[in-house]
């Protein structure tokens, strides 16, 4: 009986896995996403309100904040341009975009589901120029329109279940058996499914970003040096090797933008989300 339910449970979870694949714009990668949009939409627009509102957060208003608001409306009119040209409008459905600069020695920007957006102070003597606020901007953009945020909370439940099933299969082992397979378990789900998958999205969000930058109108081989920049400024920290980390080596990065620059420079001043030559 045990054997049956066990093989019913992991019946559904695929079911539900396959059921629940979608297509990334521009990629074209199949990702799972079994997650509620709308859900992550409102409880991000909840979360970036109390941010906003703590007295902990300086939000600024100067002319560097404006500069944010400005080149954020640009790359969202360029991702709205191409999303609704090439059938992907949907995906961008209940987008409420927001753009503060806050103040923070933070080297940091992020964008949360449903277009909210903060970039760090700290950032900006990285960043340099407008071009490069548009790479980093760019980048935290096409992360939450790939929904990558929805897509990670996807594959933790995946590996959770699995997980379960695990335990299940084992239950009858002696404890120190059990625990070994769930040590074991835990370190293969990281090391080969969880983590890969991070790196995969932050190079995924690096292609699209330089295409929505390219599309605004800032020229994409920036976001080459802007990276270069980026490494130096974290070279002081302790980086785990790649297979360990959530994050590309900055020289896998780098070389797959390079490769990634044709494609992006055809889509400058897009007027139509279309590349232009």
């Amino acid at each position: 009986m045990k054997k049956f339910q066990l093989m019913g449970i992991g019946l559904a979870t695929a079911v539900l896995t396959l059921n629940s694949c979608s297509t990334v714009p521009l990629s074209g990668r199949s990702r799972i996403n079994f997650v509620n949009e709308g859900e992550m939409q409102s409880a991000a627009a909840q979360s970036y309100t109390t941010l906003l509102k703590d007295p902990q957060t300086k939000v600024l208003n100067n002319a560097d904040a404006q500069r944010v608001k400005r080149i954020g409306q640009r790359i969202a009119s360029a991702v709205t341009k191409y999303m609704t040209a090439n059938g992907y409008g949907e995906q961008i459905q209940g987008f409420n975009w927001e753009f503060n600069l806050i103040d923070s020695k933070e080297i940091n920007a992020w964008c949360m589901p449903g277009g909210k957006v903060a970039v760090y102070s700290g950032i900006l003597p990285v960043a340099k120029d407008d071009a490069g606020l548009a790479t980093v901007m760019g980048h935290e953009i096409a992360h939450a329109v790939a929904r990558h945020s929805s897509e990670r909370a996807s594959k933790a439940k995946v590996a959770e279940g699995v997980g379960g099933l695990l335990g299940a299969a084992t239950s009858g082992s002696a404890a120190g058996t059990q625990q070994l397979i769930s040590q074991v378990y835990g370190i293969s789900a990281q090391g080969f499914y969880l983590l890969p998958n991070s790196r995969t999205q932050e190079l995924e969000a690096d292609h699209l970003g330089l295409i929505f930058m390219s599309m605004a109108g800032f020229n994409p081989s920036s976001a080459v040096s802007f990276w270069q920049r980026m490494a130096s400024a974290s070279q002081g920290g302790q980086k785990p090797p790649e297979f360990l980390s959530t994050h590309p080596a900055d020289g896998t990065r780098i070389a797959q933008i390079q490769r990634d620059l044709p494609e992006a420079q055809r889509y400058f001043n897009s007027p139509t989300g279309k590349p232009v030559n």
